[in-house]
């Protein structure tokens, strides 16, 4: 099953089991598997191979979860013949007794500042909205990441508290009734 968000610039693949597999084997793997072209810089920033591990491992744990893990960001081109994996974010996991589900997200740094990042969160908040089991979508910022949390403000999130004990800022957002 190919599950895909189409936005403005981009391409948002939910990653499968098979598609996390392939990355934990080799990035070229993933590469043929999604046809497009991968960067230098991938995996960028916290997606390394423990978080792909824990995506893999959750939807292993609940098969028919797809969507609500892990996505990979593909920037379409018309002068190129495939994309470029530009970026990787997701959910923490489905939507909790609460209401609530994490975000978050990564782009490769050469991709950094055009707006891509804003579009992927745009993307998932919506995605996570689109279930009635959503009423508040969360995110962590760390404080010096200026572009982060900019990117959490344009998508409409506010700072929900100070600093936690692993460094973090908590950002919310809650649906629009």
């Amino acid at each position: 099953m190919d599950y895909r968000i189409h936005t403005d610039h981009l391409d948002l693949v939910a990653a499968t089991t098979e598609h996390l597999n392939a990355e934990l084997a080799s990035a070229s793997v993933l590469a043929a598997m999604l046809d497009v072209r991968i960067p230098d810089g991938w995996p960028p920033g916290e997606y390394d191979s423990g978080a792909i591990t824990y995506f893999r491992d959750r939807m292993m744990d609940s098969p028919g979860m797809l969507g609500w893990y892990s996505w990979y960001a593909l920037l379409r081109s018309s002068d190129a013949p495939s994309p470029v994996l530009i970026g990787a974010a997701g959910y923490f996991g489905p939507p909790g007794a609460d209401g609530e589900v994490e975000i978050g997200y990564s782009i490769v740094p050469r991709y950094e500042g055009r707006g891509y990042a804003t579009e992927i969160v745009q993307a998932l908040v919506d995605h996570a909205f689109a279930s009635a089991a959503v009423h508040r979508v969360r995110a962590h910022a760390h404080p010096t990441n200026s572009g982060s949390m900019r990117v959490l403000e344009k998508n409409g999130f506010h700072r929900a508290g100070g600093v936690n004990e692993a460094g973090l800022v908590l950002w919310t957002r809650v649906r629009d009734e």
